[in-house]
């Protein structure tokens, strides 16, 4: 089902649009801004962002919002879908003097309806702790910029504590504090603790306790965004370098790495699980990457710009069993989460769920599916689904590289259908392969491109033990390129791309693989438009993040620009950075023009999904069925029966 409003003209701002869940429909009453809602004039200032907390207050209405526009920082009570905003009446703002708000993060451990800790990152470095409930502004830290002069690029509390807290500022350090500690009258001294690829870890010399307790420097350039998984045992860094980076938190160890196509990372966020991270930046790509398997497994292009934020939709991640081999089965939660977040790909897999159930062939006993979205300069909102044929690649799938076989052969899957869908064109073929445990064969592939699109490489989703070796449905459009249905009947592609890459185990068989005579007409067009599209972003992206405007820093930036290029023509093609035709493309299941001016918040709440522009104008999107709560409207069920 294709999105809503597609044929409509591209400049029109969207106010809904459709999935297969549903229709999610902005609530122009609930639209968060300064309380003139005039517009801001948003050259040179700092991103908007946004944060909430819930302070479980009696009235039932428990969250807050944070937003910072400008030089202001506003506090309001969050009415989201419930009521309309009341602007006229903020809890708390605050105007700043030279400096301006970067970012911030509310302790969700210590809130109460009457206190609130609130930590704000400031331009020139500092970071403020303030209680905008009570009005109060309690510490303030690196007050003098001694311990970093940069601009603050993200603050977080440290998962589970409620006095520790890590600053990131775009000079490429992280810097461990305690609210407890002062930051001292001198510049901090530092000692050695760890050091590592690209990273090192020092702790503060000091006779007493003060800040920082640790400091992390990550990368060349600025550290842009980092993200603590759900357990909040590993962190994700986000470099301007281009590279993310994945470390054990407490032991300071580099867990994995992944480098973008081209330019930096800008946002990062992790699985609800924390078995994927997805990263996004100046290559105008979203990536997606195995904690596990520590590799790229998939990209999704669909913005036209760099891409500001990533999150992953809570409420409609669905992992659930699967053994009647129609519809859905599980409870009534899980239908409605399995149809939010199975209800993705419109254009690409609004289906795949479903079907891979019904085609599976011994009850597979999981049908996975992860909803995400992103929002970008481009002013776009997209939605992504990561489908099963993405996470698992099944056999007649596989045969990029060779890889831990997750499926661990269990059983022989028996003669099915299967689809192999080329970034270019999608290839029906009926194959039969035997039982066999540990099936070692090298692929080869006579495609002079290189191997290619959903043939992907096997991912282990951190529950390796999971069988999923299920034959797939056709994969309507995971990749960008139109459908072209090649000949059934699998021809043997010998494949000179096979690398090892996995951490043992067996090896996927991938002899039988379907090829399409389309696919050699549209890769060659592909491959070119990806050429001058990365040769595009090459001309702009390198003075991408000026924050100072001193010609050192210029200095600074081009040669670093330089060695970067150098650095990118090494990694292509390796793990780290896969060419664009070794792993699936993506294509979004709803793309859409939001906003005039470029995004910088999406956050997947219960009842809603929030973006902001930089504008300052924070907009609530009522998710499928949620719309009547606002109003005496009819809720707007979705056809696939959404609970409400």
């Amino acid at each position: 089902m294709a999105a809503e409003g597609g044929g409509k003209e591209m400049n029109e701002i969207k106010t809904q649009f459709t999935t297969r869940e549903g229709v999610y429909k902005l609530l122009t009453h609930s639209e968060y801004s300064r309380p003139n809602r005039v517009p801001f004039n948003s050259q040179g200032s700092n991103p908007v962002k946004v944060s909430f907390v819930n302070v479980n207050d009696q009235s039932g209405n428990g969250d807050r919002i944070c937003f910072n526009v400008g030089r202001e920082l506003y506090f309001y009570i969050y009415k989201g879908v419930r009521k309309a905003a009341d602007l006229s009446k903020p809890i708390d703002k605050r105007i700043y003097k030279g400096t301006q708000p970067t970012c911030h993060d509310f302790n969700p451990l210590t809130a109460t309806a009457e206190s609130v800790s609130l930590l704000v990152g400031f331009s020139a470095g500092q970071v403020q702790l303030i209680d905008p409930i009570k009005k109060e502004t309690s510490k303030l830290f690196n007050e003098e910029r001694l311990i970093d002069k940069s601009r603050v690029t993200c603050v977080r509390w440290v998962p589970g504590s409620e006095s520790l807290f890590l600053v990131a500022h775009s000079t490429g350090s992280l810097y461990l504090y305690n609210v407890e500690h002062t930051c001292g009258t001198t510049p901090p001294h530092y000692q050695l603790l760890k050091q590592g690829d690209g990273y090192a870890v020092h702790t503060c010399k000091s006779k007493s306790a003060r800040n920082p307790l640790l400091r992390w420097t990550v990368g060349e350039g600025a550290l842009n965004e980092f993200a603590f998984s759900p357990d909040g045992k590993f962190l994700a860094c986000a470099s301007q370098d281009g590279f993310l980076r994945v470390f054990g938190f407490d032991a300071a160890e580099l867990h994995g790495t992944m480098k973008s196509y081209f330019g930096g990372l800008l946002c990062v966020c992790w699985s609800p699980d924390g078995r994927y991270i997805v990263a996004g930046g100046e290559d105008d790509l979203v990536t997606v990457w195995s904690f596990s398997d520590c590799r790229v497994i998939a990209r999704g292009h669909g913005h036209k710009s760099w891409v500001s934020v990533v999150a992953f939709d809570h409420c409609t991640t669905s992992v659930e069993d699967s053994d009647p081999p129609a519809e859905f089965s599980g409870s009534d939660e899980e239908f409605h989460e399995q149809i939010h977040f199975g209800g993705g790909r419109d254009r690409a897999n609004s289906s795949q769920s479903r079907l891979s159930k019904r085609n599976s062939t011994d009850g597979r006993p999981v049908s996975v599916t992860y909803r995400f979205g992103s929002v970008g300069q481009d002013t776009q909102l997209c939605l992504w689904d990561l489908t099963e044929d993405i996470l698992f690649p099944h056999l007649p799938l596989s045969r990029t590289r060779t890889h831990t076989n997750v499926m661990s052969a269990t059983s022989p899957p028996a003669a099915g259908t299967a689809t192999t869908t080329n970034s270019t064109s999608t290839t029906t073929a009926t194959s039969t392969t035997t039982s066999t445990n540990t099936t070692t064969s090298s692929a080869v592939n006579t495609n002079p491109f290189g191997t290619n699109g959903n043939n992907t490489v096997s991912s282990s989703s951190g529950s390796s033990g999971t069988p999923a070796n299920s034959l797939p449905a056709p994969l309507p459009r995971s990749n960008s390129l139109p459908h072209s249905s090649g000949p059934a009947g699998g021809s043997t592609t010998p494949n000179s791309h096979t690398g090892g890459g996995g951490k043992g185990g067996s090896i996927i068989d991938s002899a039988f693989i379907a090829t399409g005579v389309s696919k050699f007409a549209t890769l060659s067009l592909h491959d070119a438009r990806k050429e001058r599209h990365e040769k595009d972003h090459k001309r702009n992206h390198s003075m991408g993040h000026i924050s100072s405007k001193s010609s050192d820093r210029l200095n600074q930036l081009s040669s670093a620009a330089r060695t970067a290029k150098a650095d990118a023509a090494k990694t292509l093609g390796t793990l780290l950075c896969p060419r664009m035709e070794e792993i699936p493309l993506l294509e979004p299941l709803v793309c859409k023009k939001i906003a005039h001016e470029r995004l910088t918040v999406l956050i997947f709440l219960e009842d809603c999904l929030v973006t902001a522009c930089q504008e300052g104008f924070i907009c609530t999107w009522a998710r499928p069925g949620k719309v009547g709560l606002l109003s005496s409207q009819n809720a707007a069920n979705s056809p696939s029966g959404t609970v409400v």
